[in-house]
């Protein structure tokens, strides 16, 4: 079943009724087979209708946890936040909404007792009342769902349908507590904004790239045929982004330039891209492996994992708990998993904390080094997220000593703080960037990409139509 569909200013040619929403591919016929025609007429009822109002910009992003839900709306035309918050403690007692941006945020206490009530919550202070952005739920062309893990099926972003659900549900073994908890917010969505199409953003799609020499462990290559386990990679949205930006300040093209990328918050990964492929990451399997972060271990001897379980008696459950939530600064420092309590502890002469400090550094020198071998060296060496952003002290360890490799950091420009910049010298033959990482903005262009610029609709200017 084929429909042409006239609007101003639009002009769908030859489209299918689900094709409004597919990736664009061509003006031909396209066969129209086993789809809800119902729910697609609607979006594309939807899509006439706000043509004819002037087209729709906002984008709503949702990244939902097992127990919060954390949103922005987006206007993809100029990256303006409109609005921003979070629900927190879901499904508990003590739940909270907070709302606002920066110094105007509110924080209200009502019963959330799961993410289709945080999801409805959030609807209604986006559309009514005094802190209203939107008119209704018109004003809202799409929502981007961040998804943790995309597995082998997806290379890119998806249009959210029964099937990417499905396949979002069969990954949740590889990540149980993040893929559940995106499918309930996915479901609330669905349930309260039911015209209203959504995609699927992965932290994983970045890095399907990898060469089958990178991504695959040296254990019994039936593992991976029987059970999928290979390297993944993690903060896939947040890399893509630094990589993007990092081209733009030096004004090159990303294919034609190798970037060492560094998402160092509490939860750490570093990249090696080489001429805009990722070619190794730090994250595997899981994001447990890699760099020391706040709480997780990152890469140790797995033979540790055995020992501890024959000498202390732990289940695999308590030893994953151990190495994911007990270990990194907290672990090591006894104090906490925030750099900056660590930092404060260190320079006061704790040994504990002077010995995170040590370790974390290190660690992020190591595998920068790994990267830098990969590749043969790098155009640059850009660092994000709130560590990587924000602790000069943490920088200055991590570039000590690179002199010789012609990396020098400045040691003025390491302490300026909340902007796009070169920290490194003026004689460093590479140049050390921070760029605040933007995951929110990259899921919101992908979800306008997706909707709009690839869907079948096409300006009518496009074919000369008055």
């Amino acid at each position: 079943m084929t429909a042409t569909i006239l609007c101003m200013p639009f002009v769908c040619v030859y489209a299918p009724f689900e094709a409004l929403f597919l990736p664009f591919t061509s003006h031909r016929k396209i066969a129209c087979s086993g789809i809800r025609r119902g729910s697609f007429l609607r979006k594309i009822v939807s899509a006439i209708d706000h043509s004819r109002r002037g087209l729709v910009l906002n984008i709503l992003v949702v990244n939902a946890g097992s127990s919060s839900l954390k949103y922005q709306l987006v206007n993809i035309a100029n990256n303006k936040v409109l609005a921003k918050g979070l629900c927190e403690r879901v499904g508990s007692e003590q739940s909270l909404h907070k709302h606002g941006i920066d110094e105007n945020e509110f924080v209200y206490k009502l019963p959330l007792p799961d993410h289709t009530a945080a999801m409805r919550v959030v609807l209604d202070i986006l559309s009514t009342g005094p802190n209203a952005v939107i008119k209704d739920m018109n004003d809202i062309a799409a929502v981007g769902h961040r998804i943790v893990h995309g597995g082998e099926f997806f290379k890119e972003s998806a249009l959210i349908d029964d099937d990417v659900i499905s396949k979002i549900d069969d990954l949740a073994e590889l990540a149980p507590l993040h893929n559940k908890a995106a499918l309930a917010g996915i479901n609330a969505c669905r349930a309260l904004m039911p015209d209203t199409p959504m995609v699927a953003v992965f932290d994983t799609s970045f890095f399907q790239t990898l060469p089958q020499y990178s991504y695959m462990y040296p254990i019994p290559y039936e593992y991976y045929e029987k059970y999928g386990i290979r390297k993944y990679g993690f903060h896939g949205t947040s890399h893509r982004y630094l990589c993007e930006r990092a081209a733009a300040i030096l004004g090159e093209d990303l294919n034609e330039i190798r970037l060492i990328t560094c998402h160092l918050g509490n939860g750490c990964s570093i990249t090696a891209v080489d001429h805009g492929r990722p070619i190794d990451t730090t994250m595997g399997f899981t994001p447990l492996d890699g760099l020391m972060m706040g709480t997780r271990s990152g890469s140790i001897d797995p033979a540790i994992v055995t020992f501890l379980m024959d000498h202390e008696g732990y289940t695999p459950e308590e030893m994953n708990t151990i190495l994911n939530k007990e270990s990194g600064l907290l672990g090591i420092s006894g104090i906490s998993n925030d750099l900056r309590s660590v930092r404060e502890a260190s320079d006061a002469g704790d040994p504990r904390a002077i010995l995170a400090y040590e370790m974390y550094s290190t660690r992020v020198k190591k595998y920068i080094g790994q990267c830098l071998a990969l590749m043969s060296g790098t155009d640059a060496i850009v660092l994000s997220a709130g560590v990587g952003e924000n602790c000069d002290k943490m920088r200055r360890m991590i570039f000590a000593g690179w002199q010789p490799l012609g990396i020098i950091l400045d040691p003025e420009k390491n302490k300026q703080r909340g902007f796009e910049r070169i920290i490194s010298s003026d004689k460093s033959k590479v140049p050390i960037i921070v760029i605040p990482t933007d995951e929110e903005y990259m899921i919101a262009r992908d979800t306008y990409n997706i909707v709009h610029n690839r869907s079948q609709i096409v300006p009518a200017s496009h074919y000369g139509t008055k």
